[in-house]
């Protein structure tokens, strides 16, 4: 069955990665959700999706400028003022800390491709160690250097490597970077790619589906999986 994930909870209708959104997803009946995650300029991994806080808060500036007392002042609101009053910038260990015991799957999408975040992934394994859910993560990064990181971090959670534009046999290349699936912008995947990749034993889990018709494509050709703002309107369309 084709997993539906919750691109950053439910952003579609709800204040992108905030636990609002992630609460919603879950509501909905998504398999899984997909969050961002950086570092703090005390070195907190605190989830949100861009580098600066600008378009998704009140603040301004860099994340990694701002320690974490000063990133959970800012509202995350963005742009559903009129539906919420307040939210927070999460911390990773307030999400996991919700998601234990609740069988949710969590891609954690590691933002480290612009600025690098020394000791990322050795923060983020510790925080999935605390809460005992190896067996409900899946990491991605559009860096591939970190799945190959986090490949000899934690062999056994499972990686895929994110990309937008065509790769090469995508389904070998991410074995030979530490991972064992892929994750392409739907417009990097035709339906021939997710058979190819699913064949030789590689799930692929493209990013971001909202256009109903290409969702009902997906769980016809039964993709692994795949990203969507939407997941209340995936879940539907499934059942």
């Amino acid at each position: 069955m084709t997993k539906i994930f919750g691109h950053r909870g439910s952003a579609g209708t709800h204040p992108e990665n905030t636990m609002i959104s992630f609460e919603q997803a879950y509501i909905d009946g998504a398999d899984g959700i997909e969050l961002d995650v950086q570092l703090s300029k005390d070195g907190i991994p605190v989830v949100i999706h861009d580098e600066k806080v600008d378009r998704t808060t009140n603040g301004k500036g860099f994340v990694k400028d701002m320690k974490l007392k000063e990133l959970q002042k800012l509202n995350a609101v963005y742009k559903f003022a009129d539906q919420y009053k307040a939210a927070a910038i999460p911390t990773l260990d307030q999400v996991l800390n919700w998601a234990k015991g609740k069988g949710i799957l969590i891609n954690i999408e590691l933002k480290n491709g612009i600025i690098a975040y020394e000791g990322l992934e050795e923060k983020v394994v510790e925080l999935i160690d605390k809460y005992d859910l190896h067996s409900n993560i899946i990491f991605s990064s559009f860096n591939h250097y970190s799945i190959a990181k986090l490949h000899k971090l934690v062999p056994d959670i499972d990686k895929a490597v994110l990309y937008m534009e065509g790769i090469y046999k995508p389904w070998e290349y991410t074995k030979w970077v530490g991972g064992n699936g892929i994750h392409p912008s739907i417009k990097a995947c035709p339906a021939v790619l997710i058979e190819q990749s699913q064949k030789a034993g590689v799930p692929v889990r493209p990013f971001t589906v909202n256009d109903k018709k290409v969702m009902k494509k997906l769980f016809e050709i039964n993709c692994a999986g795949f990203f969507t703002d939407y997941p209340k309107i995936a879940v539907q369309l499934r059942k």
